[in-house]
């Protein structure tokens, strides 16, 4: 029985309640158009040298102030061309919703203050519960209108605690189609993504994942470089991987007229 294709998994801002303990009831969730590329985390303590200390002491005459940080950056990417259901004509649209986690509200504590919402972003296992730092939208290919078609979106969120939450699930499936996906960056073609993976077979790797221009591709498309193609011979279809060895599925497919082996990859 042939297993069933495992469904992506889509990263996600979620508005967290003011004391960052769950998810706010009625508040707004976003799921990425095209999941990031990469996390970046990073932890900082808070350090200074004691008033008075001896500053020839280095290390040894410093002390630890406060909570540690940690902040996580990452960059997402917006495209109305790429829009599967409620087309809009700006990139704005969609973005708007990413920058909402900025807006500052009032404070239920004290109504006279504002902060901005606390947020979670969830990919799979990973979590991270804090709040936006900073956003940079950049803009690009405009319509004859001059409105934007594609964005990308550099978040960094902080929080008051050195500590990232995730889950210990089953180990990376390492059946055929289950590989870990790679996502294509600005301007990236099939070629150069698989000679930077070490695969010299980009054809192949092209019509295995359906991409129609492999020249041109939407940043964030995902694509297996380790998928098969496939080959016809005489009515018989055979997947062929790369530096997979087909000989025997040849010979086969020929009624024995073959001998011996090649490869592809």
């Amino acid at each position: 029985m042939a297993d069933q294709e495992r469904k992506l998994e889509k990263a996600q801002l979620i508005e967290l309640n003011q004391t960052f303990t769950q998810e706010k009831g009625g508040g707004e969730k976003v799921e990425v158009q095209f999941n990031p590329e990469s996390l970046k985390v990073s932890f900082a303590n808070q350090i200074v040298q004691p008033q008075g200390g001896d500053q020839s002491a280095g290390n040894a005459g410093r002390q630890f102030v406060g909570a540690g940080t940690t902040k996580l950056a990452l960059q997402l990417w917006f495209d109305v061309n790429a829009m599967e259901k409620d087309p809009v004509d700006d990139v704005r649209k969609l973005t708007q919703k990413v920058i909402y986690f900025m807006t500052p509200q009032d404070s239920e504590a004290d109504p006279t203050k504002k902060a901005p919402p606390g947020v979670r972003f969830v990919w799979g296992s990973f979590k991270f519960d804090g709040m936006v730092d900073g956003i940079e939208e950049s803009l690009e290919f405009f319509s004859p209108e001059g409105k934007p078609l594609r964005a990308s979106v550099s978040l960094t969120l902080s929080q008051q605690k050195i500590l990232v939450e995730f889950q210990d699930t089953a180990s990376v499936p390492s059946r055929p189609g289950q590989r870990p996906l790679n996502t294509a960056k600005q301007g990236e073609s099939v070629q150069n993504m698989a000679a930077k993976n070490g695969k010299g077979d980009w054809q192949s790797i092209a019509a295995a994942n359906g991409i129609e221009d492999p020249l041109r591709m939407a940043p964030g498309q995902l694509v297996d470089l380790n998928a098969a193609a496939r080959v016809r011979v005489g009515g018989a279809s055979l997947g062929v991987g790369a530096g997979a060895s087909v000989g025997r599925g040849l010979n086969d497919a020929l009624g024995g007229a073959a001998s011996g082996s090649f490869s592809i990859g």
